[in-house]
């Protein structure tokens, strides 16, 4: 039996070991010695408050493997990646995965090899993966995002009620509940909904000292972004709403000299978005323009600027953005820039992406009739989805379209992919029966099979441009044999640059236009709400934006940040801050341009500073050398 103090000693090793730190941050150990010794725990901890090492670090210590229950396929996958490369033992299962590759997940468990296993709340009903769970050592549940499992909560997933019922069948295994954003409704409702036995709770505040807030209201948002970046040399991240503006907006600061940036969505192949992230993290003054597809599970200390070039839909999803800057505690800026037509077109887009009953009803019948998914029917065929054939058909908009698949491929009801990825192919007859087909078809299934091997045993993953450089033949010609193949039944194809969807429930016509629609309509009302309350956030000049962040998350008697926009405006007013005297210091230090006057007052409003610059230039205290660079007129 291992002492007490060897115990805290290993501990140390471990995260000097694996992380690299001499150190814990803020309660991270005191969650780690609740999970270690087996309490049911529920951490609120801040974006940046490093949720992830309260359970990797006891998944190590502890016999057996770690479940952890995450929402998101996109942070499994992250995760898994970089804990693999710190040389920890970790794996996901997901929807995509082929049998064999699930297999071979679950013997690494039952071996006791893997620490850490991944999985989607969905698979918790799962009959083959909790048939291998009987064979693994559980050491706790970790459930993050666990503000999911509120009604209320950000992203409400059903799935995640299955939490509860799946910890009683396996003897109310430990849990550890963690999450970012939670109002103190959301908190009550995450104990009581995964039975947590008298958990111990662990509460942060979500104050970031050393975070300021800048709301802009501004109308020429591509000159504010150019101005900031022209002078500041440091690491950021610029989150803008769709891929084009991402795209469009990097390409407009790259013609204007900024070279240090880039831009990141989904829509990138998976190795373009490794080496763009990659790159952004081992440099020290490199820009990213990007959805919010980036920033989850990316843990970077030394970011010194968010910049939100749209409002974002939700406070929960602001914060945790901004969170990103200042990891470090060193000082950092979040640019929120905003304007009255943004916002009255934002409330436009948002409604317009709410079908009526009818719509919704009319969209989810479609994917069934199409596939020729009868009523109780559940296919497990993966088919290929054509998302223009759906408008055409209903009428819907493309907007309304997409808000109805996500809500079924969040709700567990679908499995929809969007996103470009390799296609698979699935040999659907015995390799003996191959000499009974034509010579043309046997041939080229032939050339399958030299060229994949396993493609004789399972479904494998390929790439038809990988293929079209090893035999020399043109991508489409291959698409079009294989689904030639495909169409005699020969081959199970699926294209990975389209869009493509699996039934995960039964067809349930009465469940599509009773209980989906109700959860649908609900999700939609809470959405609108959650924006009304940004868009307060964003136009009420005065309250301390840090204040109305922390009055949001339950906090009580919170006092002023003293350095947000409406603090700084506030200041002024009161104490008369003397904008002209300290505009007369820099330009004695060297003649700027206004954006560099701005920065160096710690990016105050243009508008005052110019107005200032007039006056002085009228009293002669200062002068211009060129249209834009004033000096001071002593020099």
């Amino acid at each position: 039996m291992i002492s007490q103090q060897d115990f805290q000693q290993l501990k140390f090793q471990t995260l000097k070991h694996f992380w690299g730190y001499d150190r814990f941050r803020d309660s991270q150990e005191e969650i780690i010695n609740s999970v270690i010794n087996r309490k049911d725990t529920l951490a609120l901890l801040p974006t940046g408050g490093g949720k992830s090492l309260c359970y990797q670090l006891p998944a190590l210590l502890l016999e057996g493997t770690c479940l952890v229950i995450s929402p998101l396929l996109a942070l499994m996958k992250d995760q898994v990646y970089q804990l693999k490369n710190s040389g920890i033992e970790a794996e996901y299962l997901s929807s995509e995965l082929d049998e064999f590759d699930a297999e071979v997940i679950f013997n690494r468990c039952k071996d006791g090899l893997t620490k850490i296993l991944y999985v989607s709340p969905e698979r918790l009903t799962n009959r083959v993966f909790l048939q291998n769970l009987e064979e693994i050592q559980i050491s706790f549940i970790a459930v993050d995002e666990a503000h999911c499992i509120s009604q209320w909560g950000q992203d409400f997933r059903p799935s995640y009620q299955n939490i509860k019922a799946f910890r009683q069948d396996f003897n109310n295994i430990p849990c550890l509940a963690l999450t970012a954003t939670a109002t103190p409704q959301v908190l009550r409702e995450i104990q009581l909904k995964l039975n947590l036995n008298n958990p111990v709770l662990f509460q942060k505040s979500f104050r970031r000292t050393n975070i300021k807030i800048i709301s802009d209201k501004i109308s020429d948002k591509y000159q504010r972004v150019l101005n900031l970046l022209k002078y500041n040399n440091s690491t950021g991240i610029i989150y803008v709403r769709t891929r084009k503006e991402a795209e469009e907006l990097t390409r407009f600061l790259q013609r204007n000299q900024i070279s240090n940036v880039d831009f990141f969505h989904a829509g990138l192949p998976v190795k373009e978005k490794n080496q763009k992230q990659t790159n952004w993290i081992n440099s020290n003054n490199h820009v990213l323009v990007s959805t919010n597809a980036f920033g989850m599970g990316i843990d970077k200390d030394n970011v010194r600027f968010v910049i939100h070039f749209s409002p974002p839909p939700s406070i929960e999803n602001y914060y945790q953005e901004i969170g990103r800057a200042g990891r470090d505690g060193l000082e950092s800026h979040a640019f929120l820039l905003w304007n009255e037509q943004e916002l009255s077109d934002l409330d436009s887009i948002l409604r317009n992406q709410i079908p009526s009953k009818k719509e919704f009803y009319d969209i989810v019948s479609y994917l069934y009739s199409s596939f020729q998914v009868a009523e109780n029917d559940l296919p497990e065929t993966v088919f290929q989805l054509q998302v223009q054939r759906i408008q055409n058909f209903t009428k819907a908009s493309m907007a309304k379209i997409k808000n109805v698949l996500n809500f079924l491929h969040v709700q567990e009801i679908v499995f929809f992919n969007n996103n470009k990825s390799r296609s698979s192919l699935e040999l659907k007859i015995a390799p003996d029966d191959i000499d009974l087909l034509s010579k043309k078809d046997a041939y080229f299934i032939e050339l399958l099979l030299r060229n994949y091997s396993g493609l004789s045993s399972h479904k494998i993953m390929f790439s038809e441009m990988t293929m079209s450089k090893k035999i020399d033949v043109d991508v489409f010609l291959i698409k079009q044999r294989i689904k030639e193949l495909q169409q005699k039944n020969f081959l199970e194809y699926i294209d990975g640059a389209l869009a493509s969807i699996k039934f995960l429930k039964h067809r349930d016509d009465r469940a599509i236009s009773g209980k989906y629609w109700n959860l649908f309509e609900q999700i939609q009302k809470n959405k609108l709400k959650k924006w009304e309350e940004m868009k307060f956030f964003l136009q009420d000049s005065d309250y301390c934006k840090m204040k109305l962040i922390l009055s949001y998350f339950g906090e009580k008697n919170v006092k002023n940040c003293g350095q947000c926009s409406v603090c700084e405006s506030q200041k002024e007013s009161v104490f008369g801050r003397d904008i002209s005297r300290e505009i007369i210091e820099i330009l004695k230090q060297k003649p700027s341009n206004v954006e560099e006057i701005a920065i160096k007052l710690n990016y105050y409003k243009k508008e005052n500073i110019l107005e200032n610059l007039i006056h002085l230039l009228d009293s002669g205290e200062v002068k211009m050398l060129n249209f834009r660079t004033y000096a001071y007129k002593n020099e």
